[in-house]
């Protein structure tokens, strides 16, 4: 085992996270050495004992967005082919959470696309959610973008568990992914959202053009914000928009993104999400070897994703309970 990897295991046995300093010489090592990072990341794994679990996500208003993320086909800068509608119905926001709680996934998030919502979609959402934990009992969680703290609290007042907003990629990077807002408005988000009790969900999309540094970046930032769970989606080029000709990462990095993330969080949520099967591919298994505990499922915004049931004989095949099922 290279001394590198082999420095980290002490603190790995313990549980205890690793620094953005310990794990950049690692990656110099990649991609030969990804055995040995995953036995790694493994171990931390092991320590920690995050349970499996899975969440779903509702596209619940798609398109026709003023900002300009550079990946997004969302973007009304772009010319990506996403679909454009309004807030979709309470109605059908409860028929999707009653088919996730039916296939066994006991998370569902209602994303919106935009900066924010307007005042009577922010109070549609609430009112749905708070029929949908009477009704399901599924827990719920909210992307509606910026957060301002009075949304915050009247989010939890109406039965919302958690917050999802992703700071997307380093700050130092993030000039080079969108223009039209502030990342320290993105940061504040996740603050608010702290504050009124909400669990965040926030991490990044990997594959833009980030070099390592900056991904231990983000990574360092997250951990002093204390998110609760971190979202690793992988970059899938769309055509139209900005990102359209980037190279998709290939399965090693993609893994290490993963193992590294778990070394330095060992008791946060990894959640594997956007991508993951088109970059993992044969490989996709190896994402709970890599210190993955969670799977985003069915589709995602505006790409496919894997079917319900087809994830969950993934976590049958290799003998994974569901952590609610």
């Amino acid at each position: 085992m290279h001394p590198a990897i082999r420095a980290l295991f002490s603190d790995a046995l313990c549980g205890n996270a690793a620094t953005a300093q310990a794990l950049l010489p690692v990656t110099e090592l990649f991609p030969r050495r990804l055995p040995e990072l995953l036995a790694l990341a493994g171990t931390m794994a092991g320590a920690c004992a995050r349970p499996i679990f899975r969440c779903g996500i509702i596209n619940a208003k798609s398109g026709n967005c003023r900002e300009d993320c550079r990946f997004c086909a969302q973007s009304r800068h772009h010319g990506g082919n996403a679909p454009v509608y309004p807030l979709l119905s309470r109605e059908s926001l409860i028929r999707q959470a009653e088919s996730f709680a039916a296939a066994g996934v006991r998370f569902m998030g209602i994303v919106t696309s935009g900066a924010s919502p307007s005042p009577r979609e922010f109070e549609r959402i609430c009112e749905a959610g708070h029929d949908i934990r009477a009704r399901i009992g599924i827990s719920l969680c909210a992307s509606l973008g910026l957060l301002p703290p009075k949304h915050a609290h009247a989010l939890r007042q109406a039965g919302f568990a958690s917050y999802h907003h992703n700071l997307e990629t380093a700050q130092s990077y993030y000039p080079s992914v969108c223009t039209t807002h502030d990342y320290k408005r993105r940061v504040q988000t996740v603050k608010n959202a702290k504050k009124a009790g909400l669990r965040v969900c926030s991490g990044g999309i990997f594959g833009m053009g980030e070099n390592w540094a900056q991904r231990f970046e983000l990574a360092s930032l997250l951990r002093a914000l204390h998110v609760d769970s971190i979202p690793v989606n992988f970059l899938m080029p769309i055509p139209g928009t900005p990102f359209a000709h980037h190279p998709r990462m290939p399965a090693w990095e993609a893994l290490a993104v993963i193992a590294l993330l778990r070394l330095m969080h060992p008791e946060a949520d990894i959640i594997c999400c956007g991508g993951r099967t088109q970059v993992l591919q044969q490989c996709e298994a190896l994402l709970f070897a890599a210190g993955a505990n969670g799977l985003m499922t069915g589709n995602y915004l505006t790409t496919e994703g894997n079917p319900l049931q087809r994830d969950a004989a993934l976590l049958e095949a290799l003998g994974i309970q569901d952590r609610l099922s």
